[in-house]
């Protein structure tokens, strides 16, 4: 049978990785918010006819590369983020030779959920 993803992650693969996630969530939401500042700033300047240029402009290019850095580690690594704000994310697995995802939100302590492919979150389950 053939799989939509490369790799799978056991629960304890999944697990180990949390803190570094919840690190790198915390962080893209503190930039998903800095973006959206520093877009106002810049769409306010355009408004009034002012030149784009300098420290704002800057920054703003920093901050998307940023998080455009962040969110390819989370690609590359076959990890789903569902939801930055929630930092809800799904890890590809196997349970019973079904491909599956184990389903984590940053204020939970532990991996204890998992769902189909194409539930999605209504769909989760207890891992046992």
């Amino acid at each position: 049978m053939a799989h939509r993803f490369q790799k799978h992650y056991t629960r304890e693969e999944a697990r180990a990785l949390l803190p570094e996630l919840r690190t790198r969530l915390q962080r893209l939401n503190a930039l998903r918010r800095l973006v959206g500042i520093q877009d106002r700033q810049l769409t306010s300047l355009l408004a009034t006819g002012d030149d784009l240029g300098g420290q704002l402009v800057n920054d703003s290019i920093r901050s998307l590369a940023e998080m455009r850095h962040l969110l390819l580690d989370f690609h590359t690594r076959q990890i789903q983020i569902k939801d930055i704000e929630r930092g809800l994310v799904d890890f590809p697995a196997l349970i019973g030779g079904r491909e599956v995802f184990l389903c984590w939100e940053m204020d939970e302590e532990d991996i204890e959920y998992w769902h189909e492919l194409d539930s999605g979150y209504a769909g989760r389950e207890r891992l046992t």
